[in-house]
């Protein structure tokens, strides 16, 4: 049988490693592009440029990582060893795995996009850790 904790843990560093992918892809991009200024996108670009969407991904999973990140990290420190709590982890890493592949791939102003579903099955599955953790602490 799978060690609950664990899989939380693999879950936790994938989560990880597909940051430093994205921080990779959006760095890489942006430097390929004539006369790139470090640190500096051009305010011109939208959906329909891949260094804009590549960009867009990791700030957008910057945004999220901070509750991810740290509800993750709480109850890790409280030694949450519950299979649900499991669950939410790769739920949401899978999520923002394929909001970030739908990102890269399509090129969009509409609002929903197919992106936005998985955004939000990212937040449930934080949100429900986040009540989980709350009622351990009760």
């Amino acid at each position: 049988m799978i060690d609950i904790t664990y899989s939380a843990y693999t879950a936790f560093y994938l989560y990880l490693v597909m940051l430093l992918v994205q921080w990779a892809v959006a760095t890489f991009s942006k430097a390929k592009q004539p006369n790139a200024i470090p640190g500096k996108i051009d305010e011109n670009l939208s959906h329909d440029s891949f260094v804009f969407r590549a960009h867009r991904t990791f700030q957008n999973t910057l945004e999220n990582s901070a509750l991810f990140v740290g509800t993750v990290l709480f109850a890790f420190l409280l030694n949450v060893q519950s299979p649900v709590f499991a669950i939410c982890v790769w739920v949401y890493l899978a999520a923002r795995v394929v909001h970030m592949v739908l990102y890269y791939v399509i090129s969009t102003e509409k609002n929903p996009s197919p992106r936005t579903y998985f955004f939000l099955i990212g937040l449930l599955a934080n949100v429900v850790m986040l009540v989980m953790l709350g009622l351990r602490l009760i």
